[in-house]
């Protein structure tokens, strides 16, 4: 990567790759780029969030003009295929070049938001960039919580303009962004052992797309967790299914791609599984032929004592919560066509030793909508004897279609490419909303270049669009540096 063009944001990008930087295991990363500031003369300081935050004084003749901010954020989602070993807190991304792209092919590779921070870095050092006082501010944990833009403190960040470079399609600029709320649904199910004529098997739903539970949420592609719910629940039906043991998904903002069940059925029951099983799969890659065909969906036999399984009734309202409870898009955009309004994702389930575990993301470009859909959730869940709860809310970023930014960036993206950008709303959790509660003065914008399949494995960046946004990035600074 260090041999692509920009080398000085490709250069940034790889040394992202090399240090482990999961949400909340950003520490190492955050003391690299300290000592990386200070040797430059590059001001840094870490708030009590535990964001960094670089400052460099304005190039001369940008003395006088207000601040800018460029914002992204240090961790990543951290996502694997079934059987590839890689340890998110010690293993560096293997990123390759492809085709003009960039990509990990089993893990995700961290262009969310790595390249966004690489490009704010790369302006940090730029030789003879005009540009008026800078600040650098890099959050933590933003896939998992935001705590980061959550816990910055009031007045911490000096400038009046800011520039989120957490988007993922070039040619847009970005002015709102959806809000967002976690349901939490929790059950200690009673259980009972597992008769002494039993067989047991895992059952295993793999092979899916997955991706972002927010830009992809609308792109009809199968969640493990539900597709593995739904084929239990017909199965139960047949035959006595006793459930030991049930996992899926691994973020609450990512679609579910993988998902296991340990259960218990009669052996006399076991002969006609591979029929079953043949019949769910091709229902399922007739379903989903055009959004997720390489669904899979397998047993095998497992040598596991027999133990205990939670008791039918227990089972038969887990499994038909997980089954009916929503989950997609529930409201399309009137004001921004073909622009998801509300939605949510079921991301994580765990049920182990009788202790079961759901957590739901859900969004919405308008905060009352997202209360009230995790609401009905919160309800759905009790009508089923469920536990449930919301927790983490975080506010939407309302669009400004006056912003004096977005005009003043609009007329350097007409005079560098030829054409005006497109204005977008994004039904994802950028970090601006939050800014925006403890700086209200900021007038914000957010652009990115493209990336595909964030938040899944395969994850990919466009190489020539990281250039744009690099030459749009030093034309939009040095017009803030001179803008009357």
């Amino acid at each position: 990567m260090k041999n692509l063009q920009p080398q000085s944001v490709w250069s940034h990008f790889a040394t992202l790759c090399a240090i482990p930087r999961s949400s909340l295991h950003e520490a190492a990363l955050r003391e690299h780029l300290i000592a990386w500031a200070e040797a430059r003369g590059i001001v840094a300081m870490v708030d009590d969030a535990g964001n960094l935050i670089l400052r460099k004084p304005a190039s001369p003749g940008g003395e006088a003009k207000p601040g800018v901010i460029l914002q992204g954020h240090l961790d990543m989602v951290c996502q694997s295929n079934a059987g590839t070993v890689h340890d998110f807190e010690r293993d560096a991304i293997n990123a390759v070049v492809r085709d003009g792209w960039v990509i990990a092919e089993n893990t995700t590779l961290g262009a969310d938001n790595g390249i966004g921070v690489a490009l704010a870095l790369a302006a940090l050092e730029e030789p003879g960039l005009l540009h008026p006082a800078m600040e650098v501010l890099l959050t933590i944990n933003e896939e998992s919580g935001m705590d980061g833009a959550r816990g910055l403190a009031v007045g911490t960040m000096h400038g009046t303009t800011l520039i989120n470079l957490d988007t993922e399609e070039w040619g847009h600029f970005y002015l709102g962004c959806a809000g967002g709320v976690d349901v939490e649904v929790s059950h200690t199910c009673a259980q009972e052992e597992v008769p002494p004529d039993m067989a047991i098997l895992r059952f295993d739903v793999s092979g899916l797309r997955g991706g972002h539970s927010g830009i992809d949420i609308h792109l009809g592609r199968g969640n493990a967790i539900k597709l593995l719910a739904e084929a239990l629940r017909d199965l139960s039906a047949h035959t006595d299914v006793r459930l030991i043991e049930m996992k899926g998904g691994s973020a609450r903002n990512a679609i579910p791609r993988e998902a296991f069940a340990v259960c218990a059925l009669p052996i006399a029951a076991v002969s006609g599984i591979d029929a079953w099983v043949e019949h769910r799969l091709m229902a399922w890659r007739e379903r989903f032929a055009q959004a997720d065909a390489n669904v899979s969906f397998r047993y095998e036999l497992d040598e596991l004592p027999l133990g205990q399984a939670i008791h039918a009734a227990e089972r038969d309202r887990m499994l038909a919560f997980i089954d009916v409870a929503a989950n997609g898009v529930s409201q399309m955009s009137d004001d921004f066509p073909g622009v998801v309004d509300t939605s949510d994702n079921l991301g994580v389930v765990s049920m182990t030793q009788g202790a079961f575990r759901a957590t739901f993301k859900v969004r919405s470009l308008q905060d009352a909508r997202a209360d009230t859909l995790a609401d009905k959730l919160v309800s759905r869940a009790d009508s089923y004897g469920l536990r449930a709860w919301k927790d983490g809310a975080y506010p939407g970023w309302t669009p400004n279609p006056s912003s004096a930014l977005l005009a003043l960036c609009q007329q350097v993206y007409t005079a560098q490419f030829g054409q005006p950008a497109s204005l977008q709303v994004i039904h994802a959790g950028l970090e601006c909303g939050l800014l925006a509660a403890s700086h209200p003065q900021l007038d914000m914008i957010s652009f990115g270049p493209d990336i595909r399949g964030a938040h899944a494995p395969g994850e990919c960046v466009e190489i020539a669009s990281v250039e744009r946004c690099w030459i749009l990035l030093k034309a939009v600074l040095r017009a803030l540096a001179s803008v009357p």
